[in-house]
């Protein structure tokens, strides 16, 4: 995954779900893909962090 930029809003979202996190550099590339792309329909900060829970249970 070095070679893109994770938006900073993911990147924050993260940093507050430590567990969150763990699991997501545990995925496949193709599915940490997935996910940062999903971000960009994101539009507010608790919607990112909903997202980012809801990492817990898609995957």
């Amino acid at each position: 995954m070095d070679h893109f930029h994770m938006p900073e809003g993911l990147r924050m979202a993260f940093a507050a779900d430590p567990e969150a996190f763990q699991k997501f550099i545990s995925l496949t590339d193709r599915q940490k893909w997935a996910i940062v792309s999903g971000t960009h329909a994101v539009e507010s900060v608790n919607e990112m962090k909903q997202y980012v829970r809801n990492i817990m249970t898609a995957y």
